[in-house]
């Protein structure tokens, strides 16, 4: 199956927002709550994940270039969600491979920043599988981490 990242139209929104990680929001936000910050946030982009046609995840990132006045200068991968049905496929590697595929071509990007909750082992093996690496900070009670492109 080929992934690849679209933009969440008109017609596409309703099922972005009724995709579910199966985690009850502890892990990640829901996607109508992410694709609501993002419209008040000029530094987001996001898109839908798709395999082949399939519908099967979202992904969010905070892009500082994408500002006039940006609030930091890295970029953070803000929301990685698969639903809950199309787990453990490789859909969620993928989407951080293309979105570092993405940002590697954004003016100044050298490093892509992500966090998790403390509690969550699985995440961490996901993301230091990656190639990230935790910094020692925390925002907003989550572990950060961060990947050099």
């Amino acid at each position: 199956m080929a992934l690849n990242l679209r933009e969440v139209t008109q017609h596409t929104v309703l099922a972005v927002c009724k995709l579910d990680a199966g985690d009850g929001g502890r892990q990640v936000a829901p996607n109508a709550l992410s694709i609501a910050q993002a419209h008040f946030s000029p530094a987001a982009w996001f898109r839908a994940v798709y395999a082949d046609d399939a519908l099967v995840g979202f992904v969010m990132l905070y892009d500082p270039t994408l500002a006039a006045g940006p609030e930091e200068s890295r970029f953070f991968l803000w929301r990685l969600m698969v639903d809950r049905l199309h787990q453990g496929r490789g859909y969620g590697r993928g989407a951080v491979e293309l979105l570092l595929e993405h940002v590697r071509k954004r003016p100044a990007a050298t490093q892509l920043h992500a966090s998790h909750v403390p509690d969550a082992p699985a995440l961490a093996r996901f993301y230091r599988s990656l190639g990230f690496r935790y910094t020692g900070e925390e925002d907003d009670g989550e572990l950060v981490m961060v990947r050099d492109l």
